[in-house]
C-alpha cells in the first residue's frame, strides 16, 4: 500500500487520553477501539475472534500470574500490571492489549490498526 492509499481518521485530542482511556470511533462502517496503555496508543475492530462480541467495550485487567515457592507448592496468584488483558464482555475471551493477541491461543489476534500521533491529535492508519 502506498503512502496515497493510506486514510488517517483523527480520534481526538491526545491530551484528552489519560492513560488507560478508550474511545470507540467508526471508520467506514467499523467500530474501531482506539486505547491509551502505558503511555501509547493501540486500536482493534470492536470485534472479538470467538463470536464477534464487542471486544473493546469489555474491561481490562492486569494479568494474573500464578507464584509457587522452591518446592511448587502454590502461593496464590498475583496481578501484573505489566501485561493488561483486554476482556470481551459477551464470553470472557482475553486478549492481550499491547498485541491483541488471545491469551489462551497466541497465533488467533484481534485486527490491529496503525496509530499515529500528529500536531496534538491521535489518528488511526486505515
Amino acid at each position: 500500500m502506498t503512502e496515497r492509499e493510506r486514510t488517517q481518521v483523527r480520534v481526538g485530542p491526545v491530551a484528552e487520553f489519560r492513560d488507560g482511556d478508550r474511545r470507540i470511533i467508526d471508520v467506514g462502517g467499523t467500530q474501531v477501539g482506539v486505547f491509551r496503555v502505558d503511555g501509547r496508543f493501540v486500536a482493534y475492530e470492536n470485534q472479538c475472534a470467538h463470536q464477534g462480541g464487542p471486544v473493546c467495550e469489555g474491561q481490562y485487567y492486569p494479568r494474573m500470574e500464578a507464584v509457587f515457592d522452591d518446592t511448587g507448592r502454590s502461593l496464590g496468584e498475583r496481578a501484573n500490571y505489566d501485561v493488561p488483558h483486554l476482556v470481551c464482555p459477551w464470553h470472557s475471551w482475553e486478549y492481550d492489549i499491547h498485541t491483541g493477541e488471545m491469551v489462551g491461543l497466541r497465533g488467533l489476534k484481534l485486527r490491529a490498526f496503525q496509530t499515529e500521533q500528529k500536531d496534538g491529535d491521535v489518528y488511526v492508519i486505515v
